[in-house]
């Protein structure tokens, strides 16, 4: 299928090869655990990660749909995901001042919020580029491809930081035994701190194919901007009104905006869990990432193609019961203990254990988040696609303080980092639950007059 797919397409899928070093290197494997080590408690760190991510989340679900039907409106998406690009580059570097004499965790917070506000924003509006790519028929694989190889480019990401930059504490040398490149200083962090300047580099230079070969198809009717900023939040309002008549869109919305933040929450915490719970070093954490991004990348791709076979609501059904299974494996698997089994200090089982669960909801989450892109390809009116993946950012993100909070609030009640990751359960049995009325078919090709 490479070989077959345009410059465009090809251009489409390089956005997920650069933006996801932020999920991979800043979220989850290296950034979240090395806060847990400059905190030096693991509950804490959870705590106050839950807060800053639910926050930053909170701000992404209230304007991502007003910006998306201006987008719809006036036009130029491209414009838009310059803006935000720049917010991605200037958060990531942001994260290089995270130095351990002088650490500050409000302003890493916020520099990290900015950079995760710019890369979501993006995202919400390339996602919306997805249906002029190809026909329904093909929309799975296309996604698919895409999350696939966004994970390559994490994995490549991951292995370089872990090669040549990112040192162990104790030896001061990489994974592969070598001194951090650059000279960099192992003792002042500056080989995990460079994960920030790293993330924002990769970015610039791989959005490059995206700018050069992803051109938007010319809107005849574009509104001047101030006029479309004018009409836009009165005309979300109608489409909010008039949400609840679309039956299956709006159970998809709801449907997703559990499941999605209780995945997010997985992504999240798994690193700081196994630092806290597993004493993990930043070191281990990446290669658990490695196995997570391998198995992500191949399910994905394999997910597309069971999309364009079985639909996206099956896909999406298997993937959430099986990450209910493994968010509730992961609660029994602790230094002392695997599912209740006690094991001696010096045992490997409980890494063995955590590294393969980690290896499922890697692939489970794959498959998941492509087959919920196509689907809401399939869900939105034609005419509408930034307004309607604006609302799915706002389905994904107005719960997204959910999950954090909730794990920040029972980790602190409970003091105790297993049982705070309890309410991903929940959020996972609701999500299916509300799956049931969403239609696989969606709305009709043509939006309706």
């Amino acid at each position: 299928m490479f070989r077959q797919v345009s410059k465009r397409v090809w251009g489409w899928w390089f956005f997920d090869w650069a933006s996801q070093p932020y999920n991979t290197l800043l979220l989850t494997f290296i950034f979240g655990p090395y806060v847990k080590e400059l905190l030096g408690d693991g509950t804490r760190a959870q705590a106050a990660w839950g807060y800053g991510v639910g926050i930053t989340g909170l701000i992404i679900a209230i304007l991502s749909p007003v910006l998306g039907a201006i987008a719809d409106r006036a036009g130029g998406r491209m414009r838009f995901i310059w803006l935000f690009s720049a917010m991605y580059v200037v958060g990531a570097w942001g994260l290089w001042w995270a130095a351990p004499d002088n650490f500050n965790l409000v302003l890493i917070l916020l520099s990290f919020g900015i950079g995760l506000i710019g890369m979501e924003f993006a995202t919400t509006f390339t996602n919306a580029m997805l249906p002029d790519l190809g026909s329904r028929e093909e929309i799975g694989r296309i996604s698919g491809s895409g999350w696939a190889f966004g994970y390559v480019g994490g994995l490549l990401a991951l292995i370089l930081m872990l090669a040549v930059f990112q040192t162990d504490p104790q030896t001061g040398k990489t994974m592969v035994g070598l001194p951090p490149m650059f000279g960099l200083d192992p003792a002042a962090r500056e080989g995990t701190r460079i994960v920030g300047p790293l993330t924002a580099i990769w970015y610039v230079v791989f959005m490059i194919p995206f700018f050069l070969w992803v051109r938007e198809p010319r809107k005849p009717d574009a509104l001047p901007m101030a006029e479309a900023v004018r009409r836009a939040v009165p005309e979300l309002k109608e489409s909010l009104r008039r949400l609840p008549r679309n039956r299956s869109l709006s159970a998809f919305l709801l449907s997703s905006m559990f499941y999605r933040d209780a995945l997010n929450g997985i992504f999240v915490f798994g690193g700081l869990y196994a630092a806290g719970v597993l004493d993990w070093s930043v070191v281990d954490t990446g290669k658990f990432g490695l196995l997570a991004i391998v198995t992500g990348a191949l399910f994905a791709w394999i997910g597309g193609r069971a999309d364009d076979r079985f639909g996206p609501k099956a896909v999406i059904a298997l993937c959430v019961i099986v990450l209910t299974a493994l968010a509730l494996a992961v609660v029994f698997v602790s230094r002392d203990s695997v599912f209740g089994m006690p094991v001696p200090p010096e045992s490997n089982l409980p890494d063995m254990v955590f590294y393969a669960i980690g290896g499922m909801i890697g692939a489970a989450g794959g498959a998941l988040q492509s087959a919920s892109r196509s689907m809401m390809v399939r869900q939105a009116e034609r005419g509408r696609m930034t307004e309607a993946f604006g609302l799915y950012a706002l389905a994904g993100k107005a719960t997204s303080f959910i999950a954090p909070l909730s794990i920040g609030i029972v980790t602190d009640m409970t003091g105790s980092q297993q049982l705070g990751i309890l309410p991903l359960i929940a959020l996972f049995l609701v999500g299916l639950f509300l799956l049931g009325p969403v239609d696989p078919k969606g709305a009709p090709e043509e939006a309706p007059t």
